[in-house]
């Protein structure tokens, strides 16, 4: 029976902690063999609508360490929904390929593709979730802090498709994360319910506040975004001043522990949500989450088609 991946809600804790241990398996043994041959013969397609540099890049490195081969579908190759219906696309890709990585503006196009697919269908971004970026960043707080469950993260920024997966994915592992955004760009209700849902089991605390000050408080990890995400082009201006008071520099930091770690999931725009000295200071743990995403797409990969 085919698996998917539309959402970090399609996991449970100890799937993402057997996904932690076999992407650092997984690096080991690429230490000493740079192909593997755990996917040969297998296809994979990446249907991309967006631009991607992390993504495309660490999910085509991953399939081919693996001994997988893939394909790049550009927008202009298919049209998704335009040239094409999303389920034609779905049916015929299935006759050729092994899996298909989905990176769309809207979340239902992953869902329509999962629908009609007969193979794997993983989320690599949709207008509402972000799950590989943040099972990679999972990943990179529990290989510096040994653990997530009680773990206190802070986020300052927009409610977007990463917040959106970081509230479910903390509230299934059992972290504590504070949510700072300006009054009206809070996550969206549904996706707040069911983090709230899952968090009865695990004892998760999610909140919200308007006050990034009050967010970084006691918090070992301070997480960003940019205020603009791809397709929000035209409400650049009136972010940028909604967000003015959001951006993670050295005033803010100053309300946090001592041994805080920065994160970031890029692209970042400097001198907006996050100044230089931050992003590349000595705090900040962005490059290990660049390189997680390899390492957790092969897990991912290794998992869904091994």
């Amino acid at each position: 029976m085919k698996k998917d991946l539309c959402s970090i809600s399609d996991l449970t804790a100890d799937e993402i902690y057997h996904l932690f241990t076999l992407a650092q398996n997984l690096k080991e043994e690429l230490k000493t063999a740079p192909i593997l041959s755990k996917l040969r013969g297998k296809i994979i397609a990446l249907v991309f609508e967006k631009p991607s540099l992390r993504t495309r890049v660490t999910f085509q490195v991953a399939a081919f360490s693996l001994g997988a081969n893939s394909i790049y579908l550009s927008p202009s190759d298919i049209g998704l929904g335009k040239r094409e219906a999303v389920k034609d696309v779905a049916n015929n890709l299935s006759l050729w390929v092994s899996a298909i990585i989905a990176r769309t503006f809207a979340h239902k196009t992953v869902l329509e593709l999962a629908q009609y697919a007969k193979v794997s269908v993983i989320n690599a971004l949709s207008d509402l979730e972000h799950p590989c970026q943040v099972l990679a960043d999972f990943l990179t707080i529990y290989e510096i802090a040994g653990k997530i469950k009680d773990i206190k993260i802070a986020w300052i920024g927009d409610g977007n498709n990463v917040c959106h997966s970081l509230i479910l994915g903390a509230a299934i592992l059992g972290a504590n994360l504070w949510v700072a955004t300006p009054k009206g760009y809070e996550p969206q209700r549904a996706i707040l319910n069911k983090a709230f849902e899952l968090a009865k089991t695990t004892e998760a605390k999610i909140l919200l506040t308007n006050d990034p000050n009050e967010a970084v408080k006691n918090s070992q990890f301070i997480y960003t975004d940019t205020w603009v995400s791809m397709g929000e082009e035209e409400k650049a201006q009136i972010k940028k001043q909604a967000f003015l008071g959001f951006q993670v520099n050295e005033k803010l930091l100053k309300n946090a522990p001592a041994d805080y770690k920065v994160m970031h999931c890029l692209p970042a725009h400097r001198g907006e949500e996050i100044t230089d000295d931050v992003i590349d200071g000595p705090h900040s743990i962005v490059l290990n989450q660049a390189e997680n995403r390899l390492h957790i797409q092969r897990a991912i990969l290794a998992q869904l088609l091994g």
